[in-house]
Formats: C-alpha cells, structure tokens, sequence
C-alpha cells in the first residue's frame, strides 16, 4: 500500500470515527456505504487489527482503533497545516474561495454582496456552504465563516461586523385578524425545535411563550420567517431578515436577551492568502452597508 493509499484509508477510519456510522460517514465524503465499509475493512486487515466494534448505537472505535484515530488525526493535522501555509503565501485573486454562514444570511443578506464581489473579481470562484454547525476551517472545509456568535473560536482570527437584532413579527393577515391577546403570550407562535436548545432565542422563547400556544416548530429561522409571512402566528425574527418584508409587523421592541454578534472568521494560516483577505475585505465593508437594518435601527 502506498503512501496516498495508506493516507486515504485514514481518512474514512476519521469519518466513521466522527459520524458514528457508515452511512454518515459515506454521505459526509460524497461516497456510497459499500466504499466506506471496503476502506475500512481493507485498513484493518493491512493493521491486522480489528479498528471498530459494530454496536447498536453505531461504530464505536476499539483500543487499536483508538491509538489508530490518534495517529490519524494528528496526519490530518500537519497536511491540513502544509495546506493552510502553502496557500497562505498565495497572493493572488484567483481560484475558488469556499465560506460556510447561516441560511439566515444566505438567503436574505449576502446574495447581491457576493454578486457584486464576483464582479470585481471574475477569476474568482466563490463557494458557500449554508450550515448550522461550524465546518472546520483547520482541516480547510472552508477558508472564511460568516457566523452569528458571541464567543468565537479561540484559534480563528477576525473581526466582529455588526449585531444581529431580534424582535416578534407577524404578518399583517394575522394581526389584523387575531383574537385580542394580554401580551404575547396569547398569540398563536410559529417557534424552533430542540436544534436551537442551545441558543437565546429559545431560551427567551420558553420563557416568554407558553408550549401550548407554539402551533408548529421547525429547525430553520428562515423557515419560521416564511411561516410568520404566511399568516401561521407571530414568529421571533432576526430584524435584517424581517424588516425588508413588506408583509411584516414588528410587534413591539427589540428583543434585547437575544441576539448576537455576526464574525468574519478565518484561520491564522490563511489570512494573507490574497483571495481570503479581498473577500473578508469586502464583506467588512458590505456589512457595515447593513449594520443599521442588521441592528434594527432603521427601515430598509
């Protein structure tokens, strides 16, 4: 077995390790269940060791196959690093540029800035990757994240760009058209499932909005702004998202325990890399455009 050979086996042991099974792993490097499971039968039998134990949970890892991970991680991580070198010493503005955001600014916020950046830059491939979890700009998933946090990672670099603001929002057919309500609370809610248990905007939510007054649940903020369109109930809204929709109501003020602060993220490596440097460059400048509708301070 060659080196390229002995280094893309790894690569399906770390993904079966990462995603507990053989179809995630198979779905996350764009390849069938059959491949995955004949690389890595094929790297236990070159070990001679058994490198997981198949369990009803999923694939959990053995004592060989964790000192195995070990060492594949530690591989990954010194070509990862070559990789983030080599094309950081690159200043030209050319290639592919790969960044990962949220729906909630894709969909609504960044298309025409990526539309006028391509124009400027015609030799320039741009990439986005919409996602809710954080790809891994170590292993170079992406060169740039644009993401809405308070606390970002401590081995990115970059700078903070604007606030994102929330208020609650309806449609004008469903206010015009709801019962009369004490507060809120009364109202019919579009609300998020138990994906964004981790953020403020459920936290104000469990807070502020009874269970049985949520008439439907999904994992998607753009989703509940479609539904809040739509008439479905009042819905907590980014205000970038919500204000520029004719359609909408803001009801009453800024939700000021939910929010946060919206990163031009990339890695160390690669901030010098000339095509990584224009586009944060210019996304800095384009968000600065929307900071006030991002902030809610004004009418878009």
């Amino acid at each position: 077995m060659n080196e390229q050979d002995s280094w893309d086996d790894l690569r399906f042991l770390l993904a079966v390790a990462r995603n507990g099974s053989l179809s995630a792993a198979a779905r996350v490097l764009g390849v069938n269940h059959s491949t995955v499971l004949r690389r890595v039968a094929a790297l236990e039998e070159s070990m001679g060791v058994r490198l997981f134990d198949k369990r009803p949970g999923g694939y959990i890892l053995t004592a060989a196959g964790d000192e195995m991970h070990r060492v594949a991680l530690k591989v990954e991580e010194e070509l990862a690093t070559a990789s983030r070198r080599l094309s950081g010493s690159d200043s030209q503005i050319s290639g592919t540029l790969r960044f990962t955001t949220l729906d909630i600014l894709a969909l609504h916020i960044l298309p025409r800035h990526i539309a006028a950046f391509r124009a400027l830059h015609p030799t320039l491939s741009v990439d986005m990757i919409v996602a809710e979890a954080s790809l891994s700009l170590t292993r170079r998933e992406a060169d740039v994240a644009i993401r809405s946090t308070n606390r970002p990672p401590e081995n990115l670099v970059g700078r903070a760009v604007a606030w994102l603001a929330f208020a609650v929002y309806g449609s004008a057919s469903y206010l015009d058209t709801a019962p009369a309500a004490d507060g809120v609370a009364g109202h019919v809610w579009v609300g998020l499932d138990e994906t964004f248990d981790h953020t403020s905007m459920m936290r104000w939510l469990r807070k502020s909005v009874p269970p049985d007054r949520i008439a439907c649940r999904v994992n998607s903020v753009a989703t509940v702004l479609e539904l809040v369109k739509a008439g479905a109930g009042l819905g907590l809204l980014p205000c970038g998202l919500a204000d520029p929709c004719p359609a909408l109501r803001r009801v009453g003020p800024l939700v000021e325990e939910v929010g946060s602060k919206i990163w031009l993220l990339t890695h160390e490596d690669l901030r010098h890399m000339g095509r990584v440097r224009a586009f944060m460059d210019f996304m800095g400048d384009a968000f600065a455009q929307d900071r006030a509708l991002l902030e809610g301070r004004r009418d878009p």
